[in-house]
């Protein structure tokens, strides 16, 4: 014991202060990423395991090691480092299989993980993690997309604790078996994805992130960003990479470097939303046609790059040749159309198109972006140009931009066509006519919890009070003004307290972003409120709604707003928890 005390404090050592507060007992709440903040506790476990992970005698424990929140922060920076690798191989442990490692990602199971080729039971080290159940998150799976919290894991008595919890090693032809790919595979060159986000589909990868890493961060890191994905990933080779611009006076053919030297750098922050998000819910009225998305199908990011308008005045596309078109009685350009280099084996490639008005706005903010959160787009996320359409549904966001043109027509593509399109409650798929609506563009209001989860049972301590968190946006560029939050299931309502990045700003030593502008309110805002337990009540049913400055309110139930497709999906969003007597 003493020696793991003394262990606890070399791990806090390194921190910063920040980080030393959440590890660091205190009769103030402890963050709500602990587990154990907020005055209630949530649980999908035994009440021993609960009550262990949650006695403050423990924060302090290995502070940071394993798996965590920020884990995901630093992963993309820490992947590629060289390595130290732990103690030599010991002949005398068993070899596991990873079949035989994947069965342990339980507490009841047991917690096995895996490490540069070694086999670990971490289960006893669970109830101590000041992450709480969030160490579960890489149980019976690899643990190095986890290991980058905090650069104490670089040290040497990090290592070593970790090896004190080594069980066998990693059978090398399983592993050599999870590296091999097959050739002929069109997505054998899709990049590798971080392990934690839920995947919706494999081919083409789809996935959100859990929605307790969702609320963490007003800047969502570009490893758990959520994944939407039609075809393919390209390979694009940023030497040789040219966007076609065509439908201007003069037509255009740019590099990315001609993209960055020609026109000013511009950043915006903006969230980005499927428009499946929250399409389970949908499916549990009546089954739609599509990705099974949660809550988590949206994610807010920075974006950098020139702005397509910019862009088309290079062109020739200046005021005057905006005021001709819109002179020409509908026979002008109305329309700007994308695609992408992402093809099917036909070679037919992504498409899509926005209205000509917003590309040309000065408050439209439509980039051509080569940045997110401040490096390079990952490949998932168009390297190397994507358009960013702010306020607009991700389904016009084209990746792995290849040409842009000015039409009179919308985009011919399917996915513009006959796909991201609302329908009435009562057409299905015999009668349905994709022509007879308008393709999506600007989303609804929309806001969700993400903490507590769906299923959680609450201790009810002293002060008998609940932390709830969520994220709530408003496409078009509409701000959200008020977040409504009900605990007896749309009775009674309390207002949650809007963030909008100031924490982000504390964290970096910067000051908290201004206000957004009249109708260029791009960002989503994170939002939490402590409220009280209804007294004696077991079940109790959370629910949250949104209101934009425009006044407008998410609908109180699905079934009115159900469609064949399971888009739009903004009803009040409800979880459902247990509550326990302490």
């Amino acid at each position: 014991m003493l020696l793991l005390l003394r262990r606890c404090r070399r791990l806090t050592a390194g921190l910063s202060p920040a980080q030393a507060q959440r590890a660091r007992p205190a009769a103030s709440p402890a963050p709500s990423w602990c587990g154990v903040g907020g005055g209630s506790r949530s649980s999908s476990g035994g009440g021993e395991d609960r009550q262990t992970a949650q006695d403050p005698r423990w924060r302090p424990a290995l502070a940071g090691l394993l798996v965590g929140t920020g884990a995901v922060l630093a992963y993309g920076l820490h992947h590629h480092k060289a390595e130290r690798p732990l103690a030599p191989m010991e002949p005398a442990l068993p070899v596991f299989s990873q079949a035989e490692v994947s069965k342990h990602g339980s507490l009841e199971a047991g917690v096995w993980v895996t490490f540069r080729g070694g086999v670990y039971d971490i289960t006893d080290f669970v109830a101590m993690h000041p992450g709480g159940d969030k160490i579960l998150l890489a149980a019976g799976g690899a643990l190095e997309p986890f290991w980058a919290l905090y650069a104490v894991h670089s040290q040497d008595h990090v290592l070593d604790i970790l090896s004190e919890y080594k069980v066998g090693e990693l059978d090398p032809e399983d592993q050599a078996r999870q590296r091999a790919v097959e050739p002929s595979d069109p997505y054998s060159g899709d990049p590798q994805r971080h392990p934690v986000l839920r995947v919706n589909s494999a081919k083409p990868f789809n996935g959100e992130p859990p929605p307790e890493l969702l609320g963490d961060s007003y800047i969502t890191p570009s490893a758990i960003f959520f994944k939407r994905n039609h075809l393919p990933v390209p390979r694009v080779d940023p030497a040789s990479y040219r966007l076609r611009v065509e439908g201007l006076p003069r037509p255009l053919s740019l590099s990315l470097a001609d993209l960055k030297s020609r026109f000013p750098k511009h950043t915006v922050t903006a969230t980005l939303q499927c428009a499946g998000n929250r399409r389970s819910e949908m499916n549990a009225v009546k089954q739609v046609k599509g990705l099974n998305w949660g809550i988590a199908a949206i994610s807010n990011a920075t974006w950098s790059g020139a702005l397509l308008r910019d862009v088309l005045r290079e062109g020739g596309w200046g005021p005057e040749a905006a005021a001709a078109a819109a002179a020409a009685a509908g026979r002008g350009a109305r329309h700007v159309q994308f695609e992408g280099l992402d093809a099917d084996a036909s070679g037919t490639t992504y498409g899509a198109s926005i209205p000509l008005n917003k590309a040309l706005s000065e408050e439209g903010d439509v980039l051509l972006a080569y940045q997110m959160n401040g490096e390079d787009l990952p490949a998932d996320h168009g390297y190397p140009l994507r358009v960013v359409v702010p306020g607009t549904v991700g389904a016009r966001n084209v990746k792995w931009l290849g040409k842009v043109i000015v039409s009179r027509e919308e985009s011919a593509s399917h996915w513009q066509q006959n796909d991201y399109k609302g329908f009435s409650p009562g057409t299905d798929w015999d009668t349905v006519d994709f022509k007879s609506a308008p393709a999506i563009q600007e989303l609804p209001v929309q806001s969700a919890i993400t903490q507590p989860a769906d299923g959680a049972v609450l201790e009810r301590d002293a002060d008998g009070e609940v932390t709830v968190r969520g994220y709530a946006w408003s496409g078009g560029g509409r701000e959200v003004v008020r977040v409504d939050v009900s605990l007896d299931g749309g009775k009674t309502w309390q207002v949650a307290r809007l963030r909008e990045g100031e924490e982000q700003g504390e964290e970096q030593g910067e000051a908290p972003p201004p206000p957004p502008l009249p109708g260029r309110a791009w960002a989503w805002k994170l939002w939490e409120v402590v409220a009280p337990l209804p007294p004696g009540e077991q079940q109790v049913e959370i629910v949250c709604k949104a209101v934009d400055n425009s006044y407008n309110m998410q609908p109180d139930s699905v079934a009115p707003i159900w469609n064949l497709r399971g888009v739009l999906s903004n009803a009040w969003h409800r979880v459902r928890v247990t509550v326990r007597e302490d």
